[in-house]
């Protein structure tokens, strides 16, 4: 085991330098740096000057070399837009997505799971129709979409919640929700999938002819097994929640690093977007690698030398 959570780590580490090599290549791809780089009015005099400050007159291989030494250093270049340090700015908003990130995958945990379980105890009932044409709609619905629906009618018609910004509790209720749809619904019929497999078990046959109490067969047999697919899916929608963030935080104006980056692509502010990637790019390996690590633990019949 100890050899596979090695195994697992190195591969982070390998994921993580690509994503850095991505983000050098990033800044190539889309054109001459220099032009994106330069103010409309620039002059010859000045595209040459900011050509030599950031080293673009280099070749590429120690161009990359300053970036990764300054990578290595933390130091990742100075906001066009801010003149701050791109790292530090990008920092400061990360406790606002985190925060909104936290909330949304609980929303979907202490929503979703409970949905499928009671979907797949009332299986082919009217209560489980309707949970799961609420879970396909939920899946169905562009995020941009349902903000802007909430915010019409919570916002500007009920007057009930705040349509932006970041503050109070009531904050987090719309944007936490429209992150947390899509992940909720395909929660709730992953779960109710699983739990119906689990149910027509043999053991489970075998606990309910013992005369187990029904709250003991669902919670301790049934739940305990459904729960060990789902934790890699968990660890998936817990990473795709971080980055995903990025249009809600958007559509309800929240200050965290989606809207930053968003702000930072329309003014090609190319060190904040680097930086921004860079971090949420990082944090979803590591929730994936420690995923991986977990799954190891919740299921001994796995064969580390088969993953």
């Amino acid at each position: 085991m100890g050899a596979f959570v090695v195994r697992r780590l190195l591969q982070a580490v390998v994921l993580i330098k690509c994503v850095l090599v991505f983000l050098f290549l990033l800044l190539h791809i889309t054109g001459d740096p220099v032009m994106v780089m330069a103010p409309e009015d620039a002059t010859e005099e000045d595209i040459k000057k900011i050509t030599i400050q950031m080293g673009f007159d280099k070749p590429l291989y120690v161009q990359y070399y300053r970036f990764f030494s300054g990578v290595i250093k933390g130091d990742w270049g100075e906001s066009y837009e801010h003149e701050e340090p791109a790292f530090g700015i990008v920092m400061e908003r990360l406790p606002a997505t985190i925060q909104l990130t936290a909330v949304a995958f609980s929303m979907s945990v202490l929503i979703g799971i409970p949905l499928g379980c009671f979907a797949a105890l009332k299986e082919n009932q009217l209560t489980d129709r309707a949970c799961m044409i609420g879970a396909v709609f939920g899946q169905a619905l562009p995020n941009f979409w349902l903000g802007l629906m909430m915010i019409l009618f919570f916002s500007v018609t009920l007057k009930i919640l705040p349509s932006y910004g970041r503050g109070t509790p009531w904050h987090f209720v719309m944007p936490a929700f429209v992150a947390s749809s899509y992940q909720m619904a395909r929660l709730a019929r992953l779960m109710r999938s699983e739990m119906l497999e689990v149910l027509r078990q043999d053991y489970i046959l075998t606990a309910r002819s013992k005369g187990l109490n029904e709250k003991i067969v669902l919670v301790r047999h049934a739940l305990k097994n459904s729960a060990i697919p789902i934790v890699t899916i968990l660890g998936i929608d817990l990473g795709i929640m971080l980055g995903g963030t990025v249009i809600v935080e958007t559509v309800f104006a929240w200050p965290g690093v989606g809207k930053l980056t968003i702000d930072a692509i329309n003014t090609s502010d190319f060190p904040v977007v680097q930086v921004a990637v860079f971090v949420l790019a990082s944090v979803f390996i590591l929730i994936n690698t420690f995923v991986d690590i977990l799954y190891t633990f919740l299921d001994p019949r796995l064969d580390f030398r088969k993953i």
